[in-house]
């Protein structure tokens, strides 16, 4: 449902948060168009740019520096707050609520309305989980049945078709003993899948 309901943009928007927050990651940060000065390109959304507010702007740089060029693998929560007004009209937009990178969380005193400060706080993200190592998981095991296993959810996982490929080898290269009540042949069949 969620690919269903995106907008047709150049752009993330704030319809596209609709569902929920998503935490991201900066591919590169490069300039953008009069109106909106910055494009952030993001590695989960191919071809669609985050475009900050000036606020949000504000905000990233209190916490990583004005050298955008150190932002790229640095991540971003990024959610949908309802309130954002433009003029008189509640219509939404993009603010960030967790970011990677800082180790505590971060206030940033932000323009509320013209002559008004409203204090703005971000939380630290918490360091990405290392991408699991299946073929350092697999070079562990010798027991048939738990290395099917481990390639069951490696292909899960949709790990790479190398990866596949080298632990359906190594799967091949473990003595298969049958089971009681199981033959040889139905061990077999059971093998690592792509």
């Amino acid at each position: 449902m969620t690919q269903s309901i995106a907008p047709k943009s150049d752009q993330l928007n704030a319809d596209d948060l609709m569902a929920g927050p998503v935490t991201v990651t900066i591919a590169e940060v490069k300039a953008g168009s009069a109106e909106q000065p910055v494009d952030v390109v993001l590695v989960e959304f191919p071809g669609r740019a985050y475009r900050p507010s000036k606020s949000m702007r504000r905000v990233m740089v209190t916490a990583w520096g004005k050298e955008a060029g150190t932002y790229a693998g640095h991540r971003l929560t990024l959610y949908r707050n309802a309130e954002i007004t433009f003029g008189r009209d509640k219509v939404g937009g993009i603010e960030i609520s967790h970011m990677s990178d800082i180790d505590k969380p971060l206030t940033v005193a932000l323009t509320a309305t013209r002559g008004k400060r409203k204090n703005f706080t971000v939380q630290p993200l918490a360091a990405a989980a290392p991408p699991r190592d299946w073929l350092l998981e697999a070079a562990t095991l010798t027991d048939p049945a738990a290395l099917n296993r481990l390639g069951h959810a490696a292909h899960a996982a949709n790990a790479d078709a190398d990866t596949m490929g080298k632990l359906r080898a190594m799967l091949e290269g473990l003595t298969v003993v049958p089971v009681a009540g199981d033959s040889a042949g139905e061990q077999a069949e059971d093998g690592v899948q792509s």
